[in-house]
């Protein structure tokens, strides 16, 4: 079991700290840290055993940042940045600058998301809400021996509360600015001797920050539940089980793309919302859309962990089955304007219109065995096996003005071509539309060992490796649904008809070897050479062509690692060089010649990310306690171009300060600031002065709360600033020169959280 954490840790812990840190009473120092405990590598050791470069956000922090999602939370831990995309399917996650950014369903990411030990086929599926979690994980670098599957730049791994055996639960209310509110509950508690179960139960409603101008409603908003249930059995003859059940269920009206400035006539756009010029204006919050950027997600989930002890080993199984329906609407013209023009579409004088449905299912299923020594050993070790498949069904419609070529002649097929009657127009009031169904299905088997040897009292010698097969097929094809089969923008005409499919393979033998030096009773030192891999992909989208279809090669990394780790009575400090190569790496391209910009997918060759990382935690006085962390990197291709959402530097600060009262309460006063450096947002090889619109500005962040917590915090009551200096920022470009993500943290807001435990 974890070590549980009381409610008076620090808020935003930005910086690489271990789970199960806590400050409890030392009887040599009243107000020293509590021994730190980790799993990283699957089981419980102490901080100075682990050769590991780890980031980890305690419940306390989670709960008490007044987060939604991990698009906020990633402040606080400087190594990570998110790619925001119109939907969740299309967000990403980058870990020292490495990150797989792709619209295709044929691929995996780089970075790999685990809840509660089971693998998520797609970084989306963790960008839901945020609740009833026990701690964060950040596992920085490739994990190519553990985690292994899709690990080539490191793990994000969730791990959510389990059930207690004394019934206790509690219910919060979050309330802030533009009709946001959450309602959080908790039950826990025995059902008999031998079961322990907890309910949690989350309601979140926000009308959104952006306004529509159009039908002067707000959007960028969200209407969420979620239910998870949990199980912790005692079966007996030393075995347990965990049955974790969740549904959640989302439809937001987000994420739309905010035009930071006009600079195409053909777009006669609401003078309220846009501005004219070079000069972009990342301040407005004003859209004008005449069909609603929308995410419906739907997840629901099953597994079962078993553990069974033999002697001092333990055997462990992870079944789990996961279905995730994720439907995306999309205003792809950005105005309301276009659409009733009886011209031809003109790109410089006369708009288009465009809108995008696109409806998509993944079904997934897990199995993960892992035999374990006892630990603490000359020789520790753990042997297992994985095997993991997803299928995914995705359907996408475009529907959009017809385009004519340049001599404004209608592209249909031949037989209507040559038939003068149909009397046939291609004006920006035909609509046109064309449907790609799509299915791709993944199979991954593997075998790995990791362990470690002592090979004195101070000196070990670390390992591990991990044999992976890998099988991607996908089918495409793509109908023009016009009658008589013309082009649109974006919309292939009927000639263009697809009918696609492939199949590829690749193995796989990853692994680590390095060496560990205990320092003393406090300090570590560690070195090791590690392995990852991301396996091979096909750029399976809507528009997808004959130039598509040939297998994008396996991603593989190897990294060089330094730490340094000193845990004393106050302090926490590490300290870590890194150098990672990535070999064809997978890589997203924009594209714009088909008018409309798209996204393409391929291997971008070689790149190297390298830097260093400092963590920082510290009990300063009995009431004050502060904590820090950041990131300097450089990460970039062999030829020196620059990879996107990689900030040369990025750092957090925080503390917390106490103020106890006479009748048991305190007083909590805690504040943060982050700061991002500028960083680009768009294809490998652009540069800042021939596309400076890529490149998003650094901020900076100042986020406090005050807080009061009854004796034994029976309630608590917060009252919430974010972004105190109302600094705003974009978390992604999204093309055509001027289209952003602006998130909800990029504007200063206030907020109030009421707890009530029992």
């Amino acid at each position: 079991m974890f070590t549980k954490k009381p409610t008076n840790q620090a808020l935003a812990l930005a910086l690489a700290i271990p789970a199960g840190l806590s400050f409890q009473t030392s009887a040599q120092e009243e107000f020293a840290l509590e021994e730190i405990v980790v799993t990283a590598q699957k089981r419980e050791q102490k901080l100075s055993d682990v050769p590991l470069a780890v980031s980890v956000l305690g419940s306390d922090q989670i709960d008490a940042s007044f987060s939604n999602n991990l698009e906020s939370l990633q402040a606080l831990v400087p190594s990570v940045s998110i790619r925001t995309g119109n939907t969740t399917r299309n967000s990403a996650l980058t870990v020292r600058g490495i990150g797989t950014i792709s619209f295709s369903i044929g691929a995996e990411p780089s970075v790999s998301t685990v809840v509660d030990n089971v693998v998520l086929g797609r970084s989306g599926q963790a960008f839901g809400d945020l609740y009833d979690l026990e701690r964060i994980e950040v596992l920085r670098g490739p994990q190519g021996t553990l985690f292994g599957k899709n690990a080539s730049a490191g793990v994000v791994n969730m791990v959510t509360k389990r059930p207690t055996e004394e019934f206790e639960g509690y219910v919060d209310l979050s309330l802030f600015q533009d009709g946001e509110s959450k309602i959080k509950t908790r039950v826990a508690g025995a059902l008999t001797d031998s079961i322990n179960a907890s309910v949690t139960m989350m309601d979140a409603e926000f009308d959104g920050f952006i306004k529509n101008v159009y039908n002067n409603e707000k959007v960028n908003g969200y209407d969420k539940q979620g239910l998870r249930a949990m199980f912790d059995m005692d079966l007996g003859n030393d075995t347990t089980a965990l049955i974790i059940y969740e549904d959640y269920d989302a439809d937001n009206d987000c994420c739309t793309d905010l035009v930071a400035r006009n600079t195409n006539a053909s777009r006669p756009l609401d003078s309220e919302v846009f501005v004219s010029g070079g000069n972009l204006n990342l301040d407005q919050r004003k859209v004008d859309h005449d069909f609603e950027t929308r995410t419906q997600d739907s997840t629901t989930a099953f597994s079962v962990q078993f553990e069974k002890g033999f002697g001092d080993y333990t055997l462990t199984s992870i079944t789990a089955r996961r279905t995730w329906n994720n439907t995306e609407f999309r205003e792809g013209d950005f105005t309301s304007t276009n659409g009733d023009s009886t011209d031809p579409v003109n790109f410089s004088t006369v708009g288009f219109q465009l809108h995008d449905v696109g409806p998509q299912e993944w079904r997934q299923l897990s199995q993960e065995i892992r035999l374990s020594s006892p630990g603490g050993e000359t020789f520790d070790w753990q042997v297992g096996g994985f095997y993991w498949e997803i299928d995914s069904a995705r359907s996408f419609t475009r529907e959009a003005s017809c385009q004519v070529t340049g001599d404004n002649t209608a592209i249909v097929d031949a037989a209507n071509l040559a038939d003068p009657t149909l009397g046939l127009t291609c004006l920006q009031n035909d609509i046109v539309s064309a449907t790609a169904f799509m299915n791709t299905e993944f199979t991954n088997f593997a075998v790995f060992g990791d362990g470690s040897y002592a090979l004195s009292d101070t000196l070990s010698v670390l390992f591990g490796l991990r044999y992976t097969d890998d099988e991607v097929s996908f089918k495409h094809n793509r109908r023009n649904n016009d009658e008589y089969g013309r082009r649109g923008v974006g919309v292939r005409q009927a000639t263009l008809n697809t009918d696609f499919a492939d199949t590829t393979s690749d193995t796989n033998l990853s692994g680590k070897l390095g060496l560990q030096l205990d320092v003393g009773e406090e300090s570590m030192v560690y070195a090791t050479y590690a392995t990852g891999y991301k396996g091979p992909a096909f750029n399976v989208f809507y528009n997808m062509s004959e130039n598509d279809i040939n297998p994008i090669n396996s991603e593989e990394s190897e990294s060089f690692e330094v730490g340094y780790k000193y845990t004393g009575s106050r302090l926490f400090l590490s300290t870590v060089y890194y150098n990672t190569e990535i070999e064809n790496f997978q890589a997203n391209d924009f594209d714009v010649s088909d008018g409309v910009t798209t996204t393409g997918f391929t291997n971008g060759g070689d790149v190297e990310t390298e830097g260093v990382e400092v963590d920082l935690l510290w009990q300063a006085t009995e009431f004050l306690k502060v904590s820090g962390g950041l990131a300097s990197s450089k990460a970039e291709t062999t030829t020196g171009a620059e990879l996107p959402f990689a900030p040369d530097l990025k750092y957090s600060v925080t503390g917390e300060y106490s103020i106890p009262t006479d009748n048991g309460g305190e007083w909590v006063i805690n504040a943060s600031y982050v700061h991002t450096d500028d960083r680009l947002s768009g294809n490998i090889g652009q540069d800042e002065v021939s596309n400076p619109e890529v490149f998003l500005p650094e901020y900076d962040i100042l986020n406090a709360s005050l807080t009061y917590r009854s004796p034994e915090e029976k309630y608590t009551v917060s009252l919430v600033g974010k972004n105190l200096t109302d600094e705003s920022y974009a978390t992604t470009y999204s093309g055509d020169g001027f289209r952003y993500q602006i998130p909800r943290d990029a504007e200063r807001y206030f907020g109030a959280n009421f707890r009530y435990n029992f």
